[in-house]
């Protein structure tokens, strides 16, 4: 933009001052380069910013664009090696296994009050094995008796149920009911609800049930067909095994 300048000038001669004479200059301006809006730059920000947006959008949607889950979570093990505590000589034969599912329902109650303020139920499904083994690591040496003509009679002690073993991947709390009072104190436990007693009374059940089946019979028909086979390529025609209790088995050793 020009700029007007104003230049009064005096006059060579004479002490009268009245007469001047005026000039004036016109001075262009440099051009002034204007300066880029603040909200003109926030627009384009925005714009930007949107514009990334939908393309990202649109990329995910189509497959293209693959960023995964942003709330997945990681899982990180800190687990210590196991630490080694004994080492066993197995000599047991494991002659059979019975498979069994039991239904835990467990209800604690407090006479004085209602369910719903005070008490417990727990249903809990436990699915577990129950092994019957024969120990051979006792046999006295008369244990095996050859009776001629390729027959043999092999005494054996009864065939013992072993401790059942609950599977934690299929035994799980398939309903659980609280009163308030159990959920205000479970507030303050550091594990309110704690399954490893239902493990326990699983384990015992399902022991309790293996003891009440043929699991025992099954273990010795198992054990002495295995025998029969073995001792029939040594060439023996007429196996013969006895199974006796740990009773009787004591009272002869005595």
């Amino acid at each position: 933009m020009p700029t007007l300048l104003k230049d009064s000038t005096h006059p060579s001669a004479g002490p009268d001052q009245s007469n001047q004479e005026v000039t004036v200059r016109v001075v262009a301006d440099g051009g002034r380069r204007r300066r880029p809006r603040l909200s003109s730059i926030v627009s384009l920000v925005v714009v930007g910013a949107l514009a990334v947006g939908v393309l990202a959008i649109a990329g995910v949607l189509t497959g293209i664009l693959d960023i995964g889950n942003p709330f997945a979570t990681s899982s990180v093990d800190r687990s210590s090696p196991a630490l080694l505590k004994e080492l066993n000589n197995l000599s047991s034969y494991s002659a059979a296994q019975a498979r069994f599912q039991q239904t835990i329902d467990v209800e604690d109650d407090v006479s004085i009050l209602p369910s719903f303020i005070a008490g417990e139920r727990t249903t809990f499904l436990a699915n577990g094995t129950v092994d019957a083994t024969v120990d051979f690591s006792a046999l006295s040496t008369g244990a095996v008796q050859p009776r001629g003509d390729g027959a043999v009679t092999i005494t054996l002690p009864e065939p013992r149920v072993n401790p059942a073993v609950i599977d934690p991947k299929t035994s799980r709390v398939v309903g659980r009911e609280r009163g308030i009072v159990n959920r205000l104190g479970g507030i303050f436990s550091d594990n309110p609800t704690s399954e490893q007693r239902f493990y326990v009374l699983a384990q015992d059940k399902l022991g309790t049930a293996a003891r009440h089946s043929h699991l025992v019979q099954r273990a010795e028909r198992n054990t002495t067909k295995m025998l029969q086979g073995f001792l029939g390529r040594l060439g023996y025609t007429d196996v013969n095994v006895v199974y006796t209790s740990p009773t009787a088995a004591a009272r002869s050793a005595g």
